[in-house]
């Protein structure tokens, strides 16, 4: 038998970035969770193509072709009930993945429910879509401020390291603006999912 209480959805789609969806669905593996990959359009088996986004001291991110990754869960039966929390992972995806209706559906059922939202770098642009960041405290990449303030947030980090996390404790929303928060902004997801992170 399937232990839902263990279960968590990812949402991927072509060009996320490669460790913002490689990290955090190995992490959470290791911990026991069973994260479903799910990208609209592909089925089980299928992968998606990643990119990678490195801060190599130009005035915005350089790209490179990333690893495909495995979609392991199909889209089409998502059901918010058999999740414990939600991951949007950012990249390139988010812009175009915003436009399909369910995507935007399923993360507004996450927030309905007060199922804790994991999201990192570009992912706050299918937030701002899904219409559920009003008076949410949140931050993101620094090229989606104006999104994310224009989406009603109150935008966390004008000084961002690019590590840093900010945690929306009433809404169950984390953030990260980018791969180098993974520490943070994982411990702080798993806190809010109800489990331990001490060894």
């Amino acid at each position: 038998m399937v232990d839902k209480s263990k279960q968590l959805l990812m949402i991927v789609g072509d060009f996320s970035e490669d460790y913002e969806v490689m990290v955090p669905y190995q992490a959470l593996t290791m911990l026991g969770y069973s994260v479903h990959n799910v990208c609209p359009g592909k089925k089980i088996g299928d992968t998606i193509a990643t990119s990678i986004h490195d801060f190599e001291g130009f005035q915005t991110y350089t790209e490179k072709r990333g690893h495909n990754f495995g979609i392991n869960c199909d889209f089409e039966t998502v059901d918010v009930k058999n999740y414990l929390g939600l991951i949007v992972p950012g990249g390139r995806a988010p812009e175009y993945l915003r436009m399909n209706e369910k995507v935007l559906t399923i993360v507004q059922e996450f927030f309905k429910q007060k199922k804790p939202i994991c999201t990192i770098c570009h992912g706050p642009q299918i937030l701002c879509s899904a219409g559920i960041l009003k008076d949410v405290q949140s931050t993101a990449y620094p090229a989606c401020k104006s999104e994310v303030v224009a989406a009603g947030s109150k935008f966390v980090g004008d000084n961002q390291t690019f590590d840093n996390v900010v945690v929306d404790e009433t809404h169950k929303i984390v953030s990260t603006p980018a791969w180098p928060g993974h520490p943070a902004v994982l411990r702080k997801f798993i806190e809010m999912l109800g489990a331990s992170w001490k060894i």
